[in-house]
């Protein structure tokens, strides 16, 4: 059974600042707190931006519970939709609760607002499934996604300011 969990939200700066965060390690790890922590199980931690390829980390509910551990597995895409870009995300969990996913499909897509092209129209869209429990999972990341929604609408203006 596979379930989606969908945002679409304007950012208050610009695409090039909201493609820049989303590439941000520093920028996942925020707007998952405190719900979820994050810490990198590559030789030199996290990269300072998301490169293409995999990446493994360690999780920890609310910062301090192992969670488990998961491949993230990046891709950058800026030519397949004129003015869209996207960072793909087909990991997988390797271990715990992550490793309860059959499958793992997200999307995070930033292009000027069509109202304001100063400002980001942003789309996130992540698809999985994990079986028999994928609706209770569902429950779960719901209202994780929206929590991440909200901190990146707070973060973005400081965005426009971080170093390219």
């Amino acid at each position: 059974m596979r379930m989606v969990v969908m945002l679409k939200e304007r950012l208050e700066c610009a695409p090039e600042a909201a493609w820049r965060a989303l590439q941000s390690p520093t920028v996942m790890r925020e707007v998952a707190g405190p719900w979820l922590a994050y810490s990198s199980k590559e030789e030199g931690g996290f990269p300072a931006r998301w490169e293409p390829g995999d990446h493994p980390v360690s999780l920890l509910a609310a910062g301090l519970v192992p969670f488990g551990e998961q491949e993230i597995s990046i891709s950058l895409d800026t030519t397949t939709h004129e003015g869209v870009r996207i960072v793909r995300d087909a990991g997988h969990g390797t271990e715990g609760f992550p490793a309860m996913f059959r499958s793992w499909y997200h999307r995070m897509a930033v292009a000027p607002h069509p109202d304001d092209p100063a400002a980001t129209l942003y789309r996130d869209r992540l698809e999985f499934d994990a079986g028999p429990i994928t609706p209770g999972i569902w429950a779960g990341l719901w209202p994780l996604w929206q929590w991440r929604g909200l901190r990146l609408k707070q973060l973005a203006p400081g965005f426009d300011e971080a170093p390219a």
